[in-house]
């Protein structure tokens, strides 16, 4: 099946498009092929500066609507998003490889979390303080100023969204940067938002070298807050640079999520929810459930299952329908993952599925097999660094305080599962597993009125949620005599 790349690769900068003409560019890979889908402008420093010039006036624009106003905006955006579903679907299919329905998925996830800020906007309150008579206290809510936001490829549609949401529901301007390997699908999410009457000053839509382009806005007083997601030496590499104009950050850095399979959970259900979790986005994911930690009555059996289907996915381009598992979005990821299982299986590991690179039709295509390695000892590389890749790791346990051991064990805190029919056990794991979300007999740990974040070296602060919105606000006390 074939499919056009219909978008237009350009800046946006006070609403004007620019384009590649005359300028640096940066190839757009098709990962399921190998071959280019377009050029893409990158911006100059002259460029930036107009980019926060346009921010600095966007912001006063902006934060004098009315929040009925910014709803507006917001519940149109939702509705065209959903009305140019399958345009949007292929370019972010063709950019970054995952099939069709996890895009169609992740468009209705980001329009579900527009709808939620178009109504959470009217829910920004304050309070009136207990005061002397004559005296009036009022604590307010306002928007924190001009956001940078830098997104990762591997949700091409619902990372912008997060970020585009949230900024504007609060009443920011906002500078987007998403990334060069699947720039499309932001744009369109922003022609979204432009075409349903967003300020042109408000939004405005870069790219170009990281390092260049977030040391440049980050320098500037006009930027107020950070918004980042990514991994986790990127995240302390922007958080020092904040540092030095104080400006506020939310962070959802790197995962590596544990898997706690006790031997009371209903497995054929773990095993319905796990393996497609697993492996979605070629488990390009960061909330990707990775460590998987098998009580020893079940382990064999778990890892036997888990294996058998994770050989039967079909791997090919994402475009076609029968395919259940994509390509990896850039010639560098099969390169870690086979690196990973090498290192692994030398130090004593054994492969149950996968292993290898292979899948699809088209030999340059970045493609990885569904990958199961059991008995991986504690220090291969991939039991300590994020593989971000299709890579199960199963380990057996003895204990309940072993389980959490090691559940806990590294630096990492996003997201965590486990699976168990005793609810005291649920609760205990409820309260011990250090995670920003735990998933307990689900895969199921994200909604558009949920926070969404982790902690340890995973970030701070929360997307998604009235969470969300608040970290794109400030508090003021307003004391009158």
């Amino acid at each position: 099946m074939s499919q056009a790349y219909e978008t237009s690769l350009a800046l946006y900068i006070d609403g004007e498009r620019i384009g590649a003409a005359g300028r640096r560019t940066h190839t757009v890979i098709n990962p399921a092929t190998g071959r280019a889908l377009g050029e893409l402008p990158l911006a100059t420093p002259a460029d930036l500066d107009r980019a926060l010039d346009t921010a600095a006036r966007g912001y006063r624009i902006w934060r004098a609507r009315s929040a009925q106003e910014r709803s507006s905006v917001l519940a149109g955006a939702a509705r065209l998003l959903r009305e140019r579903i399958d345009k949007i679907a292929a370019i972010a299919t063709l950019e970054e490889g995952k099939t069709l329905i996890e895009a169609r998925g992740e468009l209705m996830m980001a329009a579900n979390l527009f709808d939620f800020y178009s109504a959470e906007v009217f829910r920004v309150y304050g309070r009136v303080l207990v005061r002397p008579a004559g005296m009036l206290s009022r604590v307010v809510k306002e928007p924190v100023g001009p956001v940078a936001a830098f997104c990762p490829w591997n949700f091409p549609i619902g990372n912008p969204a997060r970020k585009l949401g949230a900024a504007i529901g609060a009443g920011c301007s906002i500078i987007i940067k998403p990334p060069e390997e699947a720039p499309g699908s932001a744009i369109e999410v922003l022609n979204c938002l432009l075409d349903a009457g967003l300020p042109k000053e408000v939004a405005t839509c870069v790219f170009g070298v990281p390092d260049q382009v977030s040391r440049h806005l980050l320098a500037s007083p006009v930027i107020r807050k950070v918004s980042f997601t990514g991994s986790v030496a990127v995240g302390k590499h922007l958080m020092k640079l904040a540092a030095d104009g104080v400006k506020r950050t939310t962070m959802e850095l790197g995962g590596h999520g544990p898997v706690l399979v006790f031997d009371d959970a209903d497995l054929g259900r773990a095993l319905d929810l796990l393996v497609p979790h697993k492996f979605r986005n070629c488990g390009q994911v960061c909330v990707s459930p990775t460590r998987f930690y098998i009580q020893e009555g079940i382990y064999d059996r778990f890892v036997n299952e888990f294996a058998d289907r994770a050989g039967k996915l079909a791997v090919g381009s994402g475009l076609e329908a029968s395919n259940q598992v994509g390509p990896m979005a850039n010639p560098r990821r099969p390169e870690a993952v086979e690196s990973f299982v090498a290192d692994a299986v030398k130090r004593g590991a054994r492969v149950a599925a996968g292993g290898e690179r292979g899948g699809g039709s088209a030999a340059a295509g970045f493609f990885f097999r569904p990958t199961v390695l059991c008995d991986v000892p504690l220090d291969a590389r991939v039991m300590n660094e994020e593989p971000f890749g299709p890579i199960a790791l199963m380990r057996p346990f003895k204990t309940f305080d072993e389980a959490i051991e090691q559940a806990n064990r590294l630096p990492y805190g996003l997201a965590a599962y486990c699976f168990t029919e005793n609810g005291r056990r649920a609760l205990l794991l409820g309260d011990a597993i250090e995670s920003g979300m735990v998933g307990i007999n689900t895969t199921m740990i994200g909604g558009a009125d949920s926070p969404f974040g982790g902690v340890k070296d995973s970030g701070h602060g929360s997307e998604d949620g009235p969470e969300g919105l608040e970290a794109c606000m400030v508090l003021k006390a307003i004391h009158q005599a």
